[in-house]
């Protein structure tokens, strides 16, 4: 069986998730082909779109946001993701268990003692009339039914996994910063989510393993469940295995993919990307060393923006008006800082409409 390294997965990677060659694909498409995007930042997808597509407009992908045909949502991981609106209607049903469990991982002392059933259809008929609330609004609501619980986990049960609702526009939007205002999903789009299959049953379970693999292969089972935290996936792996083809990483560990999908020669240039805070290319997988060094991984869980330099993370950025400011984590050579330096100013046009292009690398450390 073929061993792929490190450098060949992380090629693999960069290729999958438009990264090593912006894409000229349509914003929609674009969220698509990545499965959502990590979102709990809302100004950060902007970006995220921006490194991976060819004079990416970011009213385009607020325009999808006010049209519905994409949305921001609890799914994977129990995370805000921006999604699109086919997406979420298919796979919402496959994520409730798992939202559940997250939130009772949680705050399950609080909660004992309460019907969750019995909370789900309470919290619908609240937000059943269509007016947006925050959660804090919909507790509120309920607080006479259920005065135990902390507001904090209630609130959180219900809106992270009990009932199924979209966070309406302004939040979300390009250089908008409103607040969190839910209303349920099959509102919003004006269509109910696909109900669960029958016991058994899991096309959407493999359905979502053939996506991810299209968008971060070749990847193991534990990627695929650290990507989603859904459960039950190595059985749909299973039942779609013939379909797909399997490798081996440097540790011995079985990787799946799709035999069309491209692993680009390790060799392959990669060009300097900047990617936003909490991105699925990193957080993306249980293993990210493919892009990620170990003694470097808290930084993609901390919310640390990320500088890739030769398809590794080699740096931190972040924003100090006008200036986009680059702080290395290791010694960058002359062209690496070139090339950093470059992209950083486009990035500094792109996020003040081409008022600045002024970009620093700090001083590498030794």
């Amino acid at each position: 069986m073929t061993v792929l390294d490190r450098r060949a997965l992380g090629r693999a990677t960069l290729a999958r998730q438009l990264l090593l060659d912006r894409a000229d694909t349509p914003v929609l498409d674009a969220v698509a082909h990545l499965c959502g995007m990590q979102a709990q930042e809302p100004q950060e997808p902007f970006t995220g779109l921006w490194s991976r597509l060819r004079a990416f407009d970011p009213g385009a992908l607020s325009g999808l946001l006010t049209g519905r045909s994409v949305v921001r949502t609890h799914l994977m991981r129990r995370t805000v993701h921006l999604v699109t609106a086919d997406d979420i209607v298919a796979w919402r049903a496959r994520h409730d268990a798992m939202l559940r469990q997250r939130v009772l991982g949680t705050y399950r002392r609080e909660l004992e003692g309460v019907d969750l059933d019995e909370l789900a259809a309470a919290g619908r008929a609240v937000m059943a009339d269509g007016e947006p609330r925050s959660m804090a609004e919909l507790v509120r609501a309920l607080a006479d039914r259920w005065p135990a619980p902390a507001p904090r986990a209630l609130g959180e049960m219900l809106i992270a996994a009990l009932v199924p609702v979209a966070q309406t526009p302004p939040r979300g939007l390009w250089r908008s910063w409103g607040g969190v205002r839910n209303v349920l999903l099959s509102s919003w789009l004006g269509r109910p989510v696909d109900a669960p299959a029958p016991d058994g049953a899991d096309p959407v379970g493999q359905a979502l393993v053939r996506r991810y693999l299209a968008a971060f292969g070749p990847a193991s089972s534990a990627d695929l469940r650290g990507w989603c935290g859904l459960a039950g996936l190595p059985a749909a792996v299973a039942a779609i295995r013939e379909e797909l083809v399997t490798f081996r990483d440097e540790r011995g560990r079985e990787l799946f993919d799709l035999p069309d999908a491209p692993r680009p020669d390790p060799g392959t240039p990669a060009p300097v990307r900047f990617l936003p805070a909490f991105d699925n290319a990193i957080l993306g997988y249980h293993d990210r060393g493919r892009i990620i060094d170990d003694a470097h991984r808290g930084l993609s869980v901390a919310g640390e923006r990320v500088v890739l330099v030769d398809g590794r993370v080699a740096a931190t950025w972040r924003v100090d008006d006008p200036t986009v400011v680059v702080t290395p984590l290791g010694r960058l050579s002359s062209a690496d800082r070139t090339a950093v330096g470059e992209e950083g100013r486009a990035l500094a046009s792109f996020l003040s409409d081409g008022e600045s292009h002024r970009v620093r690398v700090t001083t590498s450390p030794d």
